[in-house]
């Protein structure tokens, strides 16, 4: 017979729900690492998309307690120190570089950077992510024609709520850009607030912050 606890229940039988839990908190260490691991290596900048291709590759059941971003991004900027430490400062000092040089360019459509660039976990194949708040999306195509900037358009047959009219991609000193052009009033209704994202002079700042410890 177990040994019975204070509360009356069998010790033994109280045991499967811990090694449960440390079970379910072990895959989500795994999956938090190899969705870091898959945002290092392969490019991908969408925590959420990273996980459930972790969690699929593992054979964990999406239903199960997932690892959140913050998890996935400390797993991230570990990985980075220990295989890319001196690729990925110059990468993120060339990235942040060509986004001073665009936000100046498109200054007029109110941009802002977020994504990796900004929070310092861009990698090797990361795209610059820019948003802009124009008053028409048709009007930063316009200035892209007139400047003579190549570039690709893709705009979504059913946006989902929150989501840019159009985007547009180009390459930038061979920094592969993704301009998210967002439709009027989303500047002001603080379309996720979640989300990091800074000015040109947020940004300058902290070019200037790298400079400093070349």
């Amino acid at each position: 017979m177990g040994r019975i606890l204070p509360d009356g229940k069998d010790a033994k039988a109280s045991m499967p729900a811990h090694d449960n839990f440390q079970k379910s908190s072990t895959l989500r260490r795994e999956i938090a690492a190899l969705a870091a691991r898959m945002m290092a290596e392969d490019g991908i900048s969408d925590f959420g998309f990273a996980k459930r291709k972790a969690a699929k590759q593992l054979g964990a059941n999406l239903s199960e307690s997932l690892p959140n971003n913050a998890e996935i991004e400390a797993e991230l900027r570990a990985w980075q120190a220990l295989y890319q430490d001196e690729e990925q400062a110059d990468r993120l000092l060339a990235m942040r570089t060509a986004a001073v040089e665009i936000m100046q360019l498109l200054a007029e459509f109110r941009p802002y950077l977020t994504g990796g660039a900004l929070d310092g976990t861009a990698g090797r194949y990361s795209e610059l992510e820019i948003e802009l708040y124009p008053e028409s999306a048709k009007e930063v195509e316009i200035f892209f024609l007139n400047q003579d900037l190549a570039y690709e358009h893709r705009e979504s047959r059913r946006p989902a709520p929150g989501a840019p009219e159009v985007v547009l991609s180009l390459d930038w000193d061979d920094v592969p850009v993704r301009l998210s052009v967002y439709g009027e009033g989303a500047e002001r209704n603080g379309r996720r607030p979640h989300q990091e994202r800074a000015r040109l002079a947020q940004v300058e700042a902290l070019l200037g912050q790298v400079g400093a410890e070349e």
